[in-house]
């Protein structure tokens, strides 16, 4: 039998001496870094928008092409339910505050910023 058991109603997982493997690991251990990973997302979900307005829709406009629009249009959603999961994963791993989450999302809205905004994710990533 191992020394190891999951507790079902928390969800941890505990070792014979009672510790709970998420408290015993180090910080080179941990499982993801989730501010990069915010950073990557943000980065690509941005390119995908930019995408999706300067390719995609003049191609349905100008070129008759709907099908542009459908599959960056598509990626870009994919992309933007990831950076939202993303978000919420370094919020629950108390790696990013609520506050910084939500800027960090609006300022997806607008085309270009996230370029910019990811310097200020930087800093936030080796605080």
């Amino acid at each position: 039998m191992s020394s190891t058991r999951d507790d079902r109603a928390t969800g941890n997982r505990t070792g014979s001496a009672g510790q709970s493997a998420r408290a015993t690991r180090g910080p080179s251990e941990t499982p993801a870094r989730p501010l990069r990973l915010v950073r990557l997302v943000t980065l690509v979900e941005a390119t995908s928008f930019l995408l999706l307005l300067a390719v995609a829709m003049p191609l349905k406009y100008l070129a008759g092409l709907p099908q542009a629009v459908r599959i960056v249009g598509m990626l870009h959603g994919v992309l933007f339910l990831l950076l939202c999961w993303a978000l919420l994963q370094a919020v629950l791993d108390e790696r990013l505050s609520a506050k910084r989450a939500l800027a960090t999302f609006a300022i997806t809205f607008v085309p270009v910023a996230p370029f910019f905004f990811d310097k200020r994710l930087k800093q936030w990533e080796q605080e």
